[in-house]
């Protein structure tokens, strides 16, 4: 299988989630950590913003990090000026593609808005700068449209690197497997796809991955997912997909993720939820008797990946659905043990607490049971 590259949007349309700013120093530490991971290509910021995002967009260019920098604008030469006096060289210059946003947001037919783009993406290259197109609305687009554009972009610019957007959540994943193979059936052999897929029905990455393997060869993602309305494609969850159920290749060190993670739903002042894939607090905790008895005789039972690949490890918590596998297991972690009826009578306890607190059990309670338990029954192990 094919690898996956890695364009990733965390400090543009990560940014864009309603509510999240990233000071100057968090989005440099973003930028380093990005790269640390592995990925290929970064999309930092909007220059057309105003001074504080060019200066911003800058600083992170001023680090020389390993990794290829983009900026987003829109198709005016106006942008473009502001891109290229940031000394980002890679322009991503975008456009509504779909009649209904060409028409409601740029009053423009499909024509026009083809001839907006063609000009400034010459402009751009005229300049010096490496141009990529973004096509937003990819998914509501003329497919007839879509070819075109890609065709005549190729021919009078040289643009190589195209964008499909799934903007506001049109597609499911065989949709966008039909489209992608479609559009890049009637292009030039050697145009790269890209595909940027939003949350809104919870099917960013089963898209992205879709597209992927339908021919693209970029996926735009954020990490954990951060993008306006419900978010984008989280790069974790992609990046991992891809090589576990794809059996693909990723230069992602999957090790320093959770890291990535941690600090950008720190910076953005949100929170992704304990069970988030990946990188969220329970990802690979248990409390199940039958999943904890597995586990704890052969860890392929219940994993697919073994999350020390994350620098996570699997964590066995106590609850209602505990069994005196998972009682035995808390206690032998702090050196102490238990025969099975200790183990089952504690088990009563544990059940009890749970769902009077509808919570789990402190392992200090549990071993302050077992002590109480000892007293009681002082020949108990």
């Amino acid at each position: 299988m094919k690898s996956l590259k890695l364009c990733d949007t965390t400090l543009r349309d990560g940014e864009q989630a309603a509510g999240v700013s990233f000071t100057r120093a968090e989005k440099l530490e973003i930028a380093r950590l990005l790269s640390e991971c592995g990925v290929e290509q970064a999309e930092i910021g909007i220059p057309a913003m105003g001074v504080r995002e060019q200066e911003d967009i800058a600083a992170i260019a001023a680090l020389g990090l390993p990794i290829k920098l983009m900026t987003w604008n829109r198709a005016l030469k106006s942008d473009i000026d502001k891109a290229w006096a940031t000394g980002v060289n890679w322009c991503h210059v975008s456009i509504p593609v779909s009649e209904v946003q060409l028409r409601g947001k740029l009053g423009l037919m499909p024509v026009e808005g083809l001839t907006k783009l063609l000009r400034a993406a010459e402009y751009a290259v005229g300049l010096g700068m490496t141009v990529s197109v973004g096509m937003e609305d990819s998914s509501r687009a003329d497919m007839d449209f879509l070819v075109e554009l890609v065709n005549c972009l190729y021919k009078e610019c040289g643009v190589r690197w195209f964008r499909y957007a799934d903007t506001v959540s049109a597609h499911h994943p065989g949709q966008m497997a039909q489209r992608v193979s479609a559009l890049l059936g009637a292009v030039p052999p050697d145009v790269e796809l890209e595909v940027h897929c939003h949350n809104d029905f919870g099917l960013a990455v089963a898209n992205t991955l879709s597209g992927i393997a339908a021919g693209a060869t970029w996926a735009s993602t954020t990490v954990a997912g951060i993008g306006e309305r419900t978010g984008n494609a989280p790069m974790e969850e992609v990046a991992l997909a891809w090589r576990y159920l794809y059996g693909g290749h990723t230069a992602i060190r999957a090790e320093l993720l959770k890291l990535a993670a941690d600090m950008v739903i720190a910076a953005s002042g949100r929170s992704v939820g304990d069970s988030k894939p990946i990188v969220g607090k329970l990802a690979f905790t248990h409390e199940s008797g039958i999943h904890v008895d597995g586990l704890m005789k052969d860890r392929e039972t219940y994993q697919t990946f073994n999350p020390s690949e994350v620098g996570r490890e699997h964590n066995f918590v106590l609850g209602k659905h505990s069994g005196t596998g998972g009682v035995a297991h808390v206690l032998g972690k702090q050196g102490l043990e238990a025969d099975p009826e200790t183990a089952a009578r504690l088990l009563v306890r544990v059940r009890d607490y749970a769902e009077a607190s509808k919570g789990n059990v402190p392992e200090s309670l549990l071993v302050k049971w077992l002590l109480e338990d000892r007293k009681q029954a002082p020949n108990a192990v």
